[in-house]
């Protein structure tokens, strides 16, 4: 139907959809709802095939002394044949292998240094409330958190004697 359309209407350059779908709707009259999408879609086979070429929005028969349109983008590269006798072994698989359920368990390495890794885990407070006792003697001797009081300084020592 479509290369009739195209043949009928022998246009040097090509006919366009549009004009193809015309021609088709006059001649066979009554068409279905879907014919553009239809059209559409034949059109594209063909185009892909090598049956019609596809220049400058128009659809032409193709050329067969012409040579085969190239794609965009690079072309593939040529194959190398093997030699005769060469077997190609298979692709090894993408991603990790699985794991071997018959392997023995392997165990982390100890640490150098003998202490446990990552940061130490706090201390419990002691229930003992204020009474005193060693944890809080030596607790005393500590630091305490934060900042310093600023030490304030009284109002005597600050007096200067005048020229």
């Amino acid at each position: 139907l479509i290369i009739n359309a195209i043949e009928a209407l022998n246009d040097k350059n090509g006919s366009n959809k549009t004009s193809i779908s015309k021609y088709i709707e006059s001649k066979y009259g009554d068409l279905p709802a879907g014919h553009s999408t239809l059209l559409s879609h034949h059109l594209n086979i063909m185009k892909e095939s090598g049956e019609l070429v596809f220049w400058k929005n128009n659809y032409m028969k193709a050329d067969p002394n012409a040579p085969p349109r190239r794609g965009r983008g690079r072309p593939p590269k040529p194959k190398v044949p093997l030699p005769p006798g060469m077997v190609l072994s298979s692709a090894r698989p993408r991603g990790r292998p699985p794991k071997n359920p018959n392997a023995p368990l392997r165990f982390p390495k100890p640490s150098g240094s003998g202490k446990p890794r990552g940061r130490p885990r706090k201390m419990a407070r002691p229930e003992g409330g204020i009474a005193a006792s060693s944890t809080t003697m030596m607790s005393a001797s500590v630091r305490p958190r934060g900042r310093p009081p600023k030490v304030k300084t009284s109002a005597f020592t600050e007096v200067s004697v005048g020229h």
